[in-house]
């Protein structure tokens, strides 16, 4: 018995040993916030006391002038400024069905599950897919929650290109119904199940003007606000609505072009008081070309009507907060 428990101790300490090394302990001095690797498309959830940060990871060698990402990061924060890099919990290969690009994503929580929606190239339907990870914590591991993608390129055919249904965007409504956001060169929108792995409904499409990728759906004080990328090289710009079904109404720029990155990918969340907008930058791109991205932070704000003021991209990034 005794050197049975012994044995247990042992296994123990090094299982911990193994967990606190994939945990890299990240002191952000401003923006972008993480700089040993590149990270791209980020998307945020609070959930209790922390941020959890899911990236994308470019891993395009110089020379090499394409997005090249296999695989999605996670980090945590207390604070803001103070980040935990947790083992990559998600994989291209996780997706048996799919074929690469870990592009973006977002996750949400839902009756103790945490669901990750992710664009992904298929690998027997031409284009990219939508597929769906679960996990019971945010920080994963996460496994392929269907077997099959949720969205493939020939469901959506109002636009003749193979990458449309990209960029994923969920948010679960106070009535408790979840909507599911994405697309390219069209914006299209679905209700879900509340099992979360399957549509509720006919895909619909979101009328608004110059359109380009990257929508991010959130809510505040009974406003509805979508922001997407537009143009390109890509500025953020958004809408707003009293209800999700629409009608938008169109209140132009959030967030100039990043430096040094053709592409924009934003998430909004609150946290501890305050709005924070998150998106990447070139900034430490010394490979040249527009494929090795990195994450920033900075403060939103909003006026007394709801609207957003335009972000202020800084070096400095934001502030620890208690």
């Amino acid at each position: 018995m005794t050197k049975n428990f012994g044995l247990l101790f042992l296994m123990v300490i090094i299982f911990n040993i193994g967990v606190k090394a994939q945990e890299k302990i990240i002191a952000s001095k401003g923006n972008p916030i993480i700089t040993d690797k590149y990270t791209a498309d980020p998307a945020a959830y609070v959930y209790g006391d922390s941020v959890y940060l899911y990236t994308g990871h470019d891993v395009s060698p110089k020379g090499n002038e394409r997005y090249e990402m296999h695989d999605w990061l996670c980090y945590s924060s207390a604070d803001m400024v103070t980040w935990k890099e947790h083992k990559s919990p998600l994989n291209v290969k996780n997706f048996i069905w799919a074929k690469d690009d870990a592009w973006a994503s977002q996750v949400i929580e839902r009756n103790g599950k945490f669901y990750w929606y992710v664009a992904i190239s298929h690998g027997t339907i031409h284009g990219k897919s939508i597929g769906v990870a679960v996990a019971d914590n945010p920080r994963g591991p996460f496994k392929d929650a269907i077997g099959s993608a949720l969205i493939t390129n020939n469901m959506t055919t109002d636009v003749k290109i193979s990458w449309d249904d990209i960029d994923p965007t969920v948010i679960i409504d106070d009535d408790g119904q979840a909507y599911l956001f994405w697309g390219n060169q069209k914006c299209y929108f679905a209700k879900l199940k509340k099992n979360m792995i399957e549509l509720d409904g006919p895909i619909q499409k979101v009328d608004v003007p110059k359109f380009t990728e990257a929508p991010w759906i959130h809510k505040r004080k009974n406003w509805y606000y979508l922001s997407y990328a537009s143009d390109f090289p890509e500025k953020i710009v958004y809408a707003m609505s009293k209800n999700i079904n629409g009608p938008w109404e169109y209140k132009g720029i959030l967030n100039e072009i990043a430096g040094n990155s053709n592409t924009n990918h934003q998430a909004i969340i609150d946290f501890k008081g305050k709005s924070y907008f998150i998106y990447h930058n070139g900034a430490i791109n010394t490979d040249g070309g527009s494929f090795r991205r990195s994450v920033c932070i900075d403060y939103l704000n909003y006026n007394s009507d709801g609207t957003m003021k335009r972000v202020v991209m800084t070096s400095e990034g934001v502030r620890k907060v208690k």
